[in-house]
């Protein structure tokens, strides 16, 4: 088969030059899941993209690497195996990404229930929207559960920061459907709001209001999430 022969927009703009090399389905979704996660696996991309199909995701990334967004590296024992990662003109899109997700934060309230989830990508919210309100205390730690892995929210050196995994001794632990606990924990919805809607937080309540947004003034309505959306989730990650 033939591949598709790549078309441009053939404008003297910057704005049509960008869009000719990441405008593409999925490009910006591949860039996305390499800002949050770091260097990944060819299945580590496939499993945080749910929907593309991995014909597809091989034709973007081979785009991506010729425009010299991305790079194909050999790690060293024990990884030992491919990893693809963002070059520093790949990380310039970082800015890129944090726009287009601003914009589109208003657009979560129409969310499908079908809509799938994977927990890694509360991070963006989190450290688009959330400040440390008591930097010069001790550092804290949220563990966040939407029903797929797990996420830890900390404070570091005044900012606030979300990674994979567990930590030994938490402040707070904070579950529910994911968008109720992105609203909740970006202060779209107050924490007895949250509750209402089936938010649970074991630990410390001080924690939580310590890393919430100064403006909390504004509310969203909260749409309904998949129930089987965290259950893809964690399936998709141990696969």
């Amino acid at each position: 088969m033939a591949h598709e022969q790549k078309r441009g927009y053939g404008q003297y703009c910057a704005l049509a030059k960008a869009l000719d090399v990441i405008g593409d389905r999925w490009t910006m979704l591949i860039v996305r899941e390499l800002l949050l996660r770091g260097p990944c696996r060819y299945t580590d991309l496939l499993a945080g993209l749910p929907g593309i199909a991995t014909n597809l995701l091989a034709a973007r990334l081979r785009e991506l690497e010729a425009a010299g967004i991305t790079v194909r590296e050999r790690e060293p024992p024990p990884v030992a195996t491919m990893l693809i990662r963002l070059t520093p003109r790949g990380e310039e899109l970082r800015a890129v990404v944090h726009a287009i997700g601003r914009w589109g934060a208003a657009l979560l309230k129409d969310a499908a229930p079908t809509d799938a989830f994977r927990s890694h990508w509360i991070a963006m919210p989190i450290e688009l929207h959330l400040i440390d309100r008591a930097p010069k205390r001790k550092p804290i730690a949220i563990e966040v559960d939407t029903g797929g892995p797990p996420i830890v929210v900390e404070t570091v050196n005044g900012s606030v920061r979300a990674r994979p995994g567990t930590c030994d001794a938490p402040d707070a632990v904070v579950s529910g459907r994911p968008q109720v606990v992105v609203a909740a924990l970006t202060g779209r919805l107050t924490l007895a709001e949250a509750r209402r809607h089936g938010l649970r937080v074991k630990g410390s309540l001080k924690a939580l209001e310590r890393v919430r947004p100064l403006d909390v003034g504004r509310r969203v309505v909260v749409g309904h999430v998949g129930r089987d959306s965290g259950a893809r989730s964690s399936r998709a990650s141990r696969s």
